[in-house]
């Protein structure tokens, strides 16, 4: 598929590694670009480990972006594919005897867009998860042409998660808009010292630190979007 730019009217949430809050920061930078008065969105095109509902299935991250967002929206265009085990999608996705493809989520992500002045896409996993044969995730952002905003776990051992999913992003060609440092172990040691080595190294603005145990709605006045914007103007 061809690489269409949304530069200036989406973003993709990536984080380090599993379990690191990518949902927590993509629900705080929804409420913040709505403080900024733009009508925003989130969007979880795969998820597994979805329960089964009267509704159908649901899944808990994609459930707390639909309602962050400015309008409430059908659950099926804000996730399309929704898998039932926890597990890689594409583990899932086969004891399903299905296989993800690109083009729902396409389709869906497409209407999102042309309703909302920003999506926010959230990954699934880490930067490499499978999505199906020969698929990764990281095939959402790169073929969309989405800037990535990477989600830090600060915890042992983020410096070597982050430094590693940033060269990954970068050596697919995707561009590294900026790094948000969420706080998922608040007895984390050296903590400052290791923000500090981490703006120093990672090719990208912090745009803030979550502190631990605060909603994404409180959370996002700690967020400083101000470099994503000054980069959507040079991109238009």
């Amino acid at each position: 598929m061809q690489n269409t730019s949304n530069e200036g009217s989406a973003m993709f949430v990536a984080g380090t590694d599993t379990g690191i809050g990518k949902t927590h920061a993509a629900c705080t930078l929804i409420h913040a670009l709505r403080a900024r008065g733009l009508a925003t969105c989130g969007m979880k095109p795969v998820a597994s480990g979805c329960l089964e509902t009267p509704d159908g299935r649901r899944n808990e991250d994609a459930l707390a972006l639909q309602a962050a967002g400015s309008c409430r929206l059908d659950y099926d265009s804000i996730n399309p594919i929704a898998l039932r085990e926890p597990l890689s999608p594409h583990l899932a996705a086969r004891l399903e005897h299905t296989t993800v493809a690109m083009a729902p989520l396409r389709a869906a992500f497409d209407q999102l867009r042309a309703a909302h002045e920003m999506v926010v896409v959230e990954g699934v996993g880490g930067w490499m998860v499978p999505l199906a044969p020969g698929l990764l995730a990281s095939a959402i952002p790169r073929q969309w042409g989405l800037p990535v905003v990477l989600v830090v776990g600060l915890r042992l051992g983020c410096l070597n998660h982050a430094l590693l999913s940033a060269r990954a992003i970068l050596a697919d060609g995707c561009r590294l808009a900026g790094w948000i440092g969420n706080r998922i172990d608040p007895a984390m040691a050296a903590v400052e010292d290791n923000l500090e080595t981490l703006r120093e190294m990672l090719p990208a603005p912090c745009l803030g630190v979550l502190p631990y145990g605060l909603d994404p709605a409180q959370a996002a006045g700690r967020l400083e979007l101000a470099p994503l914007f000054q980069q959507r103007t040079a991109a238009l």
